[in-house]
This record gives C-alpha cells, structure tokens and sequence, in this order.
C-alpha cells in the first residue's frame, strides 16, 4: 500500500506557472506506474500525464501536451508535474495517482488560474 500527499498548488495568473509534487510514502515506490488527474468543478476527473515506474515512459493528455512535463525521483519517493504556460481552463483539483495491481490516490491540491 502506498499514501500520497500532494502539494505546490495554488493561485497564479494565466501564462503562469506552477509545480506540483506527490510525496508517496510506503514500500516499494519504483515498483508503481505514477499519473496525475484533475477534476473542475461539476466536471468529471480526467487524466492529465504519466510515468512508468522507471521514469522512461511518459503519457500525456492533448491538453497537456507541450506544456506540462511529469518526472519522478524515485530516491525521494516523488513525482512532479511541472506546469507552464497555464490556462484558466486548468483550474480544478490535481490528484496524484499510483497504480500497481490497484489505485491509490492523493487528497489533491487546488490549483486556481485567473484570467
């Protein structure tokens, strides 16, 4: 099993940027394929871009493409999704997720863009 606490959200302006982190704490962090989601309100959560468990593989959605960038240390068992060029339409909770045989989420973190 494996928590995760998501963090670096926050208000920024459009064109902005911003840089979340997901500290995983338990066994075996390397071993599980990281993503992140995002849910606006009175929307359904969608994904955003992830990682394979080495970091060699990256996944991204269109709307994220070339603009935000996901990595991970598995040393100091975290994931990163670097955000730029933000766009009010990115406003919405960001989940950190790890996948293995099962799901595991985050409590998310609020990232607002003002226009």
């Amino acid at each position: 099993q494996v928590q995760l606490v998501e963090s670096g959200g926050g208000l920024v302006q459009a064109g902005g940027s911003l840089r979340l982190s997901c500290a995983a704490s338990g066994r075996s962090f390397s071993t599980y394929a990281m993503g992140w989601f995002r849910q606006a309100p009175g929307k359904e959560r969608e994904f955003v871009a992830a990682i394979s468990w080495g970091g060699g593989n990256t996944y991204y959605a269109d709307s994220s493409k070339g603009r935000f960038t996901i990595s991970r240390d598995n040393a100091k068992n975290t994931v990163y999704l670097q955000m730029n060029s933000l766009k009010a339409e990115d406003t919405a909770v960001y989940y950190c997720n790890a996948k293995r045989v099962y799901d595991y989420w985050g409590q998310g973190t609020q990232v607002t863009v003002s226009s």
